[in-house]
């Protein structure tokens, strides 16, 4: 009983209390989805209908200005940053896809508009349905390939090694890892931004001022990095392999200490 959390509360709201900490709020399209269940989904075979429909880098381009589309982007965080469709936004496939996707699209019904790996089209839209996203309007056929070799504008987001970090001391860092994360370990001076929160707390966040962003090894930061880069912030610089791989330069000052409050 004395370290078993759930038997250590001494009251119904202590319980609760213990239950909760460290838990993140529950994705926006919780609520949604309770809404659909009642009121009855779209079929699946329209869905993936209207998601399969392949489009050429023109038909890509025109359709996300008519419709507003939100470009998703499911390459890995290392293809991505190289290049990517401007005011896109990356959430990697081979990562925790839904739940990051849940987190941060809230409007279930927001037109998308995928880049996938050749191949992935199908479990890409299928994987989006699955938590309610079945609002898929096409891919770019080709992938981001085929965008390049149109001369298409592309971006790019910079991305440094860990070594480069220790000898830019002054460069703010963000920590875009959960809270619990960062209170158990931490670069020294970094400040904590946790991804979830990304959307509403950004507004605290300078446009003119440069940051180096990181996570655990690579995956969130880049999805932050690219929600923020599509606001406008145009001088954030990605860590490679995030808080372990600054850990095992020895040059990077890690805190382990309680945060104080």
């Amino acid at each position: 009983k004395r370290v078993n959390y759930a038997l250590r509360a001494q009251s119904k709201g202590q319980f609760v209390a213990e239950v909760l900490d460290g838990l993140t709020k529950a994705p926006a399209y919780f609520a949604q989805n309770a809404r659909l269940n009642q009121e009855g989904y779209e079929s699946i075979d329209a869905v993936m209908d209207r998601g399969e429909h392949a489009l050429t880098p023109d038909a890509f381009e025109a359709l996300v200005n008519e419709t507003g589309a939100l470009v998703l982007d499911v390459r890995n965080e290392h293809e991505f940053s190289e290049g990517f469709i401007p005011n896109a936004i990356n959430i990697g496939l081979d990562g925790q896809f839904a739940p990051w996707v849940g987190a941060l699209i809230p409007d279930l019904k927001q037109p998308i508009a995928l880049v996938t790996p050749v191949g992935q089209e199908t479990e890409t839209i299928k994987r989006l349905a699955r938590v309610g996203y079945d609002n898929c309007i096409g891919y770019l056929d080709g992938g981001f390939a085929a965008w390049q070799q149109t001369g298409k504008e592309v971006d790019v987001i910079e991305s440094v090694s860990p070594d480069a970090v220790a000898g830019q001391p002054a460069v703010p860092i963000i920590d875009v890892r959960r809270e619990a994360e960062f209170a158990a370990e931490r670069v020294k001076g970094a400040w904590n931004l946790p991804l979830d929160t990304i959307n509403d707390a950004m507004d605290q966040l300078d446009r003119k001022q440069t940051y180096f962003i990181h996570c655990a090894g690579g995956y969130r930061s880049m999805i932050a990095a690219s929600i923020l880069r599509a606001r406008g912030f145009n001088n954030l610089i990605n860590i490679d392999g995030g808080l372990a791989a600054l850990k095992q330069t020895g040059r990077v000052p890690i805190v382990t200490e309680p945060l104080s409050h």
